[in-house]
């Protein structure tokens, strides 16, 4: 049995926790799983979904509205925020929670912005984990002026898999994808593709140089997520970064 993980579907995960089903492809049997280690993840999910259930109903009590952002280490997720938080400056009060294993590199390079920032390091009594989860983010919020807010957007660990896998609360999921990544990837991590709720095609600006085939990604990314917004930009020329925007704002007001 392969690694252990919930399935999304429409970009919330559905709270059953299934293994990849891929028996015949190669030898699996350095993964045999009992039945023990089944309960013991169920028991992890279930907690997880409990927490996020709760940080869902803070944002709600708050009337804010939260976005996970998710997507592999490098493909732009902090230099879009940027762009995203000078663009959105006196329309929506920000908050982040930046999610990194170690340093405050990336906290730091959003300070300035008008944002309020917290920092989450998962290797700080987390394990080091790959992901946030829903405790995680729980103990962050604390730290963030929730009633003074419109917009809570969790940058998640840089990772295609683990992020994918656990609710923290949010009411929508974005994910960053650079075209230097490759078109294949929406097949090879179909969980983090199906989850979200919006694409955002970044690097745009590289295109000339490499040899990526955008429809042939498109039509992948279509396979696993039919219908998914779809947004092409550049954190370097801030090409797409108004139609990122308006569909936060949208988004801000079809939840809040």
């Amino acid at each position: 049995m392969g690694r252990f993980h919930q399935h999304a579907d429409h970009g919330h995960d559905n709270g059953q926790a299934h293994g990849h089903g891929h028996d015949d492809l190669g030898d699996h049997s350095g993964y045999a799983t009992g039945a023990e280690r089944v309960e013991v993840l169920e028991r992890i999910f279930d907690e997880n979904d409990h927490t996020a259930a709760a940080n869902r109903a803070d944002f709600d009590a708050a009337r804010v509205t939260a976005v996970n952002l998710m997507s592999s280490p490098g493909a732009g997720k902090t230099a879009l925020l940027r762009r995203t938080l000078e663009r959105l400056r006196g329309e929506l009060r920000v908050g982040i929670v930046e999610g990194d294993i170690e340093t405050s590199i990336d906290a730091d390079r959003l300070e300035g912005f008008g944002a309020a920032v917290t920092l989450i390091n998962t290797a700080n009594g987390f394990g080091g984990e790959c992901h946030l989860d829903a405790p995680m983010v729980r103990s962050a919020l604390p730290r963030l002026p929730l009633p003074e807010l419109d917009l809570v957007i969790v940058e998640n660990v840089g990772n295609l898999v683990c992020p994918a896998e656990f609710q923290v609360g949010e009411h929508l999921r974005a994910m960053v994808y650079a075209i230097t990544e490759g078109e294949e990837k929406p097949l090879k991590y179909p969980v983090m593709f199906r989850s979200a709720d919006v694409v955002l095609v970044n690097k745009i600006d590289l295109l000339p140089h490499l040899d990526f085939v955008m429809d042939v990604f498109t039509a992948n990314l279509q396979a696993v997520n039919p219908g998914v917004t779809v947004i092409e930009t550049s954190a370097r020329t801030g090409q797409g970064v108004e139609e990122w925007c308006a569909w936060l704002t949208a988004a801000r007001t079809s939840v809040g």
